[in-house]
This record gives C-alpha cells, sequence and structure tokens, in this order.
C-alpha cells in the first residue's frame, strides 16, 4: 500500500485515543481529565475490569469517577462468563460506533495490552473454526479436567500455553483446535500476522513514571485495597458460589486472598506475594507496550502535553 493510499485509508477511519500504561499509574483519572477536556466516553480495556462483583481488587473507577465521565465495558459481564479478546473486540466496536454517531470522541483506556492490539488491528485467523474439534475437546475437558487439557497445549504448543491461564479453558481449547486442524501453532501464526492490519485511526499515549516511584504506588495501592476490605470482597465471592478456581479469580490480588482464606499462606505471606506480583505485572505490562512504536509515552503531570497531542490528532 503507497504512503498516499495508507493516509487516506487512515482518514476515512473512525478517531479514537487510547490511554494505556502499567498498573497503578493513574489511568483513570487522566483518562477522565482527557474526556472531559475532548467531549469524550470512556471504553475501558481491563481484562478484570469488566467483571461484575470485583470491585476493589481490579481498581474500578468509583462512584464520584463514574459521574465525571461515561464509562463503558466495566462491571460488563458476570465473572462465571467466558470472555476473550474476540468478544472485547466485537463489544468494543458497537460501543465505539454509538459514541462516534452521536458527536462524541471514544477513549480506550487500560492496561491489557491484548485487547487494545486486537482492537487497533484485529485478531487472526487463517482458516474458520472447526467444531468438530471444538466440540470433541469440549468432551475432553468435562471428562478430564481443565489440567489435563492445559498440559496437552504445553505439549503441543508450549509458546502459546505461556501466554494462557491454565484456568482459561476457552483459550486452551481454540489453541488446541490450531494445533490439531492447521499445520501451524497458533503461537507462529500470531507471530506472522503480528496485528498489522489497521482498524481505526488512532493517537496513543502512554503514561509512565520512574520504575521506583511506579513500585511504591503499587505498594501503597494494594495497601489501600486491603484498608477498603479486599479480603471480605473475596469472602463474599466465595460465599455468592463464586469459585476460587475461576479465572477472574485466580487474577492478582483475588487468588492472594483465596490463599490466605484457604489457609495456604499466612497474612504476611499473602500480602508480599500481592505485591510482588502486582509489581512484576507492571513490569509486563511495561514490556508489552515498549513493543509500540506508536506510542507517545508520557508523565501523569504533563496533561497539557498530551492535549496539545490530542488537539492536534482530532484537527
Amino acid at each position: 500500500m503507497s504512503i498516499l493510499i495508507e493516509r487516506k485509508h487512515t482518514l476515512s477511519m473512525k478517531k479514537i485515543i487510547v490511554i494505556c500504561g502499567p498498573t497503578g499509574i493513574g489511568k483513570t483519572s487522566f483518562a477522565i481529565s482527557i474526556a472531559r477536556r475532548f467531549n469524550g466516553e470512556i471504553i475501558g480495556a481491563d481484562s478484570m475490569q469488566i467483571y461484575k462483583h470485583l470491585d476493589i481488587g481490579t481498581a474500578k473507577p468509583d462512584i464520584e469517577e463514574l459521574k465525571q465521565a461515561p464509562h463503558h465495558l466495566v462491571n460488563y459481564i458476570d465473572p462465571k462468563d467466558d470472555f476473550d479478546a474476540g468478544k472485547y473486540v466485537k463489544a468494543a466496536d458497537k460501543i465505539i460506533e454509538d459514541i462516534s454517531a452521536r458527536g462524541k470522541i471514544p477513549i480506550i483506556a487500560g492496561g491489557t495490552g491484548l485487547y487494545i492490539r486486537a482492537l487497533l488491528h484485529g485478531l487472526f485467523r487463517s482458516k474458520p473454526i472447526c467444531k468438530q474439534t471444538i466440540s470433541q475437546l469440549t468432551r475432553e475437558l468435562e471428562e478430564n479436567g481443565t489440567a489435563q487439557l492445559y498440559q496437552k497445549l504445553k505439549n503441543s504448543d508450549p509458546a502459546a500455553a505461556e501466554k494462557i491461564h491454565p484456568n482459561d479453558s476457552f483459550r486452551v481449547i481454540r489453541a488446541l483446535e490450531v494445533c490439531q486442524t492447521s499445520a501451524q501453532k497458533i503461537s507462529d501464526q500470531q507471530k506472522q500476522h503480528n496485528f498489522k492490519n489497521l482498524r481505526y485511526n488512532y493517537v496513543k499515549i502512554g503514561l509512565t513514571m520512574e520504575r521506583g516511584k511506579l513500585y511504591e504506588r503499587i505498594n501503597q495501592r494494594v495497601d489501600e485495597m486491603l484498608d477498603r476490605g479486599l479480603l471480605n470482597e473475596v469472602k463474599t465471592l466465595g460465599r455468592n458460589g463464586y469459585s476460587f478456581d475461576l479465572k477472574p479469580m485466580q487474577s492478582i490480588g483475588y487468588k492472594h486472598m483465596a490463599m490466605f482464606l484457604n489457609k495456604d499462606l499466612d497474612w504476611e505471606e499473602s500480602v508480599r506475594l500481592f505485591k510482588r506480583d502486582s509489581r512484576r505485572y507492571a513490569k509486563r505490562q511495561y514490556t508489552w507496550f515498549n513493543k509500540d512504536k506508536d506510542m507517545n509515552w508520557l508523565k501523569p503531570s504533563q496533561f497539557n502535553d498530551a492535549e496539545k497531542l490530542i488537539k492536534e490528532f482530532l484537527t
């Protein structure tokens, strides 16, 4: 595609603003400020905030923040429901269409890099799903459990298994289906595709700060979550029938509280691991977002620079 044709193609697309970065850096408040300044509405791009009932440990926008700007794809599905990047893209596409039709600006805000990349560039499949293989794998899941199926994936496509949670049966089955019906592994297909398509015209802002300062913020936020009652939230979820083995309940914070409640860890160790794993997650997010060549890195305090960048993009 020539540069001229590519530019015309981009100009014909809907414009969206993307605010991303590591956990604990202040994406919510920054996105709200952008939304208020540019008449926008926020679409969450967080694989945990999308679940209902998981509030404290996911650092969802609070009541006051929700009043300041409309939010979408927060408190969207039940923790027992399957959800993936493909479903996220379908839901976000509809919301972007609606926001744009009302003359407002869609603002994607969150730290789940796969959701953001899939929305901007699409997901890849070399051929339609083989329903027969999916049915067979589903039967294996019901008969033998998730662990055995996950081990099967580790043997077939170790690279894919590393990126999929052992309890995420939906993605495990999809990856195995590709292995069994294609000459290529799903990890190789994704590597070759590399999300090269373009679905929206966007400006992407990544929030950053000195690593030590961010880690201090993360540690402090964990303490605040515990003070607000995260342990009681996890207890309540358990009493309401949400198994600690569910994928969302295995996320950072929730699994640590569950391990304490199950007496697998004492309190001090569960808190220590909660903080450590939160810091490690931030590091992984940086690694993911640093691969984006079109990222505009700004500190949370550089709102004026973000404002200028967005104004030029929207003009």
